[in-house]
């Protein structure tokens, strides 16, 4: 099964140069939508507000100023949780939610360019 995540967003170009700053392939594009490769199983559809509208019946919700939804991207390495975020915000995302302090997880959250919520994750094995 694959997962195909949609998000709105206000300048597609800037959201292609951001995501393909992190290194991520695109798939697709066209003028008014891009498919961001996360895995083989897994796709985020960057589309224009207006194309974004066509497939709802609600407004189209402002990530700048509420959260409906927070996207995990899990990793192998603490180093590389660091490495996504930081590379993100020189990119121009700002940092977002709250970094547990649980032994078991290291994480750390960015907003994108439209505000919408990503956290980096890595598992932690416990020590023995």
């Amino acid at each position: 099964m694959q997962l195909f995540v949609n998000l709105p967003v206000k300048d597609l170009e800037r959201s292609k140069e951001f995501f393909t700053g992190l290194g991520f392939q695109l798939f697709g594009a066209s003028p008014d939508m891009a498919s961001v490769i996360i895995s083989a199983e897994a796709q985020v559809m960057l589309l224009t507000e207006p194309v974004f509208a066509q497939y709802i019946t609600k407004d189209i919700g402002d990530a700048a100023k509420t959260t409906e939804s927070i996207l995990v991207l899990g990793v192998e390495s603490p180093a590389q949780v660091d490495e996504l975020v930081d590379k993100a915000l020189a990119l121009g995302a700002t940092p977002a939610g709250v970094q547990p302090d649980d032994g078991f997880r290291y994480q750390r959250g960015f907003a994108d360019l439209d505000g919408h919520h990503w956290e980096a994750l890595c598992l932690i094995q416990p020590a023995g």
